[in-house]
């Protein structure tokens, strides 16, 4: 039994020999190197470390790395470009051996507001890829250097922190763990990428703003852009945070620059231009060329509520006010003579119309923009359909006005109407809402900076802004709704009134033939004309009915003599018009590969967007377009003239809108070699405006 111990024991101290022997035996494996946590006693919250992932390149004679950062709390420390507070991280590397560069790549990082101060760094814990270069990579390297890093809350602190490690990159092994932080940290790097196209940098000297304009093919959803630079004009540059304008899949960011040495100079300036957003990050180069950059309105939600209100109210003067007039004017005269109370709820019912034909709308392009389908102010008047509809409800008006029909409803229906109070509630409503969709081919002030905020954000926020606008536009019916007296100062019922309302019925019998016209871009023009000699015929059939054929005679005499009158004096006065009207500008179809290729020739471009329907186009074409001097600029050699037209629908017009911030029309632009970015217009044009665009598109200094 004790022989047995002893030999088992023996047996036991033999083949851990030989395990050891052949553990001594083995090839020893080399750790990737690394140094402890770096701290310093006197700032406890931040510890760093230079990491070795043990990945190496004979090739390039490259060796991959990462700065590790751990901060506690509400610590922060910043990027390359820390912005108007902080300081970048740096590292002195001199003293080192065999290492001919390192390379930082910097993670994507995040906005810091503290006081009104921007500033661009992280938090809690970061990773910092690196590269060595090195100039043998048969030596062994020794990495020795001293990293400054800031750090930041409520106050700053500037720490060094000495960092010493020796590798010999012929025995690295990669090192799983060490690999994995590196490749997480690469990942957040943003890069070069395909899907960002049309890439633009304007910067204007005089409102020393400069202007990204970039396309991705994926979209955007919430993005923030970065700028920064290797040139000293860029390195003492602060940019502001930017307000970005998404159309689409074209984004359009505007930043304010300033300098705490000079006046900023970008122009023909190489910058990175970096974009943070949804699963997306991206860092492009560009150059920035000298332009204009259109002021952005930069809308806070109060600020686009009262531009809301503003432009809703303004859209009652607006030139499309003219086949809305009768319907106001109508509504005005009926409430005569009728008890305040009645007058109130009467005007509230109008306001109601107004406000539920708007929400009509902020639905229907709620719809349109979810679906991905082409949305705009006004683009119902594209659909041949809606145009139908509005034929026939403004020939009905126009009917009823004139005394040519009368709705009868049946006498029980009429007794418990007349029970509740009033009858004309609902007719008040459904005029409130005829308003409005007759209004919508107009583009007042402020109305389009509210709709496109109102495009561009949610659809809870484009609701409420669509609410403002109504607000806004039955504002006049809720002045009498809360002044009812204003109505009952009108002057007795009597024959004066069927005057107004022949004069009204005409009106909105105008605005029929208008809306008749528009048709022929959707049908032919024989159909349209046969619906009108029939509606024509039925209209004098039914006007010999009420009134006698007395008086049909008298209309087509009176018609025939007004017409022969305004031929002839037509004629006789031509010449001495104050501005009679020419040919229209010979336009050129609207394209933007042309347009870049007309600039870069040194030729300049006017775009006009336009649409039949557009009240206020026609109107900016009557009176500045077809008006000298305006007329004989955009007819010169040196001006190419080219027009959008958006009376149906259209996606590249529609895209060319969306890609400047716009969702209606009219729309006009300016383009040259010293705005290749293009010089934006007021909606409402005017002659000095369309010069002074031109002039400085073209290079020229004007007073």
């Amino acid at each position: 039994m004790q022989a047995a111990t002893i030999i088992t024991r023996l047996s036991f101290m033999l083949i851990s020999s030989l395990c050891l022997a052949l553990l001594l035996a083995m090839p020893a494996r080399s750790e990737s190197p690394s140094t402890a946590w770096l701290t310093d006693t006197n700032h406890p919250p931040l510890k760093s470390r230079v990491v070795i992932t043990g990945a190496a390149n004979p090739t390039s004679k490259t060796v991959d790395g990462f700065l590790e950062i751990q901060l506690e709390g509400d610590w922060k420390t910043y990027w390359r470009t820390p912005g108007e507070g902080g300081v970048a991280p740096s590292l002195n590397w001199q003293v080192s051996t065999n290492i001919k560069n390192i390379e930082w790549h910097w993670p994507a990082p995040e906005r810091f507001d503290l006081l009104g101060i921007d500033t661009l760094g992280y938090k809690h814990n970061v990773v910092i890829p690196l590269t060595f270069t090195l100039e043998d990579f048969n030596q062994t390297t020794l990495f020795k250097g001293t990293f400054t890093l800031s750090s930041c809350t409520t106050i700053c602190v500037l720490t060094d922190y000495p960092a010493e490690l020796t590798f010999n990159p012929n025995e690295l092994e990669i090192d799983p763990e060490a690999l994995h932080r590196h490749a997480q940290g690469m990942s957040q790097v943003p890069q070069t990428s395909p899907l960002i196209s049309h890439l633009s940098t304007t910067w204007d000297k005089e409102a020393q703003q400069l202007e990204v304009v970039a396309q991705n093919v994926m979209g955007w959803t919430s993005p923030d852009v970065l700028i920064d630079g290797e040139s000293q004009a860029v390195v003492d540059v602060f940019f502001s945070v930017p307000y970005v304008v998404v159309s689409g899949n074209t984004l359009r960011a505007t930043f304010d620059a300033n300098s705490w040495i000079s006046k900023p100079e970008l122009g023909n300036t190489a910058l990175n231009v970096t974009f943070i957003d949804e699963n997306f990050l991206a860092e492009q180069s560009s150059t920035a060329t000298h332009g204009v950059v259109k002021t952005a309105t930069r809308l806070t939600f109060f600020s686009a509520i009262f531009f809301a209100l503003l432009g809703g109210l303004i859209l009652n003067i607006m030139p499309c006010v003219l086949p809305v007039l009768g319907i106001k004017l109508s509504g005005v005269v009926t409430a005569q003579g009728l008890e305040k109370t009645q007058i109130r709820r009467q005007f509230i019912a109008s306001a109601l119309g107004i406000l539920f034909s708007f929400w009509v709308i902020a639905a229907f392009l709620s719809v349109l923009k979810l679906t991905g389908h082409a949305f705009g102010w006004g683009v119902q008047f594209q659909s041949p359909l809606f145009l139908g509809l509005m034929v026939t409800i403004t020939a009905l008006f126009a009917a009823n006005m004139l005394g040519l029909f009368e709705i009868h409803l049946p006498s029980n229906v009429s007794t418990w109407m007349a029970s509740k109070g009033d009858n004309s509630y609902v007719g008040h409503f459904t005029q409130g809402m005829f308003a409005t969709l007759l209004a919508t081919p107009c583009s007042a002030p402020f109305l389009g900076t509210a709709v496109a905020f109102a495009l561009t954000t949610n659809t809870f926020m484009l609701f409420v802004i669509f609410t403002a606008l109504a607000i806004g536009m039955s504002l006049p019916w809720l002045l009498v709704a809360t002044f009812p007296s204003v109505a009952q100062r009108l002057p007795q019922p009597g024959h004066w009134m069927k005057v107004v309302k022949v004069v009204l019925g005409f009106m909105m019998l105008a605005t029929t033939v208008w809306l008749l016209t528009l048709l022929t871009n959707h049908v032919s023009t024989g159909w349209v004309i046969l619906l009108a000699l029939v509606s024509g015929i039925v209209l004098l059939r039914r006007t010999s009915s009420v009134y006698g054929r007395k008086v049909v005679a008298i209309m087509i005499a009176v018609g025939i003599i007004f017409t022969a009158i305004a031929l002839v004096a037509a004629s006789l006065t031509a010449s001495r018009w104050a501005t009679p009207l020419p040919a229209d500008i010979a336009w050129e179809r609207l394209s933007e590969p042309r347009i870049s290729k007309e600039v870069a020739q040194g030729r300049t471009v006017f775009v006009d967007v336009t649409a039949d329907w557009c009240i206020s186009c026609q109107a900016n074409k009557i009176g500045v377009l077809l008006q000298e001097p305006v007329y004989s600029t955009l007819g010169s050699d040196s001006v190419i003239a080219m027009q959008g037209n958006w009376t149906v629908a259209s996606s590249s017009v529609t895209q060319y809108l969306q890609k400047h911030g716009r969702f209606g029309v009219p729309f006009n632009i300016v383009y040259g070699p010293g705005a290749p970015q293009g010089i934006p217009l007021p909606v409402i044009l005017s002659s000095d405006a369309v010069l002074r665009a031109i002039d400085v598109a073209k290079g020229k200094t004007h007073e």
